[in-house]
């Protein structure tokens, strides 16, 4: 910093909004994961961050407003930790990592979050538009970034169909684990996924 130049000064007020809308985010989607669509209604939500009903809707003037903003945010740190992954190794070690790692979008919070939404989104008009806009850029970054941790070349026949159908399988695992710990049958079907990837990307994994 230069002589004479000053930092501006912190706005306490903007940063105590920030850690509400930070609060009710993230209370958001854990009321969502634990209570479902139904019984995550905006009062619940408030009193879980531990703001008033009226500072919740301040931020989040309605219902869907809050829920799309919840998941959104969530898939966006999501995609962040994901874009830091080193996955070790080399051929079918390494895709094994990112196999694995990519599986646990689809059986952690944010996933039985997003299914709530997403159920709820079939039957209220106004949130599914959202949420098919939402799910979509979701589901394109979610490929792009596959592709990616892949080293994949999705021009070579057959390899984008690879990972979408791998995807897709994931989404399947989530669904599996939603009522059971599904954890001893998922590590055999992630074995076999990171064998399928290896032969669509070439033996050596790339």
């Amino acid at each position: 910093m230069s002589p004479g130049t000053r930092t501006p000064p912190r706005d306490p007020k903007q940063d105590r909004s920030r850690a509400t809308r930070q609060r009710l985010l993230e209370a958001a989607v854990a009321c969502l994961a634990e209570y479902g669509w139904a019984g995550s209604t905006v009062s619940v939500v408030a009193e879980r961050a531990g703001v008033s009903r009226g500072a919740a809707q301040h931020h989040f003037p309605t219902r869907e407003d809050l829920f799309t903003a919840a998941v959104e945010h969530v898939a966006d740190q999501r995609s962040a930790e994901l874009r830091t992954l080193a996955p070790a190794g080399e051929g079918t070690a390494r895709t094994h990592a990112v196999v694995t790692e990519l599986v646990d979008l689809y059986t952690g919070p944010l996933f039985r979050a997003a299914l709530q939404l997403w159920v709820a989104a079939s039957y209220e008009p106004q949130l599914g538009a959202r949420v098919t806009v939402l799910e979509s850029r979701i589901g394109r970054e979610t490929h792009r970034m596959a592709v990616e941790l892949l080293g994949a070349d999705e021009t070579v026949p057959g390899v984008r169909e690879a990972i979408q159908g791998f995807l897709d399988m994931g989404r399947g695992l989530g669904l599996a684990n939603l009522l059971t710990d599904d954890s001893a049958r998922r590590e055999r079907v992630v074995a076999q996924w990171a064998r399928i990837l290896d032969g669509a990307l070439g033996a050596d994994g790339g």
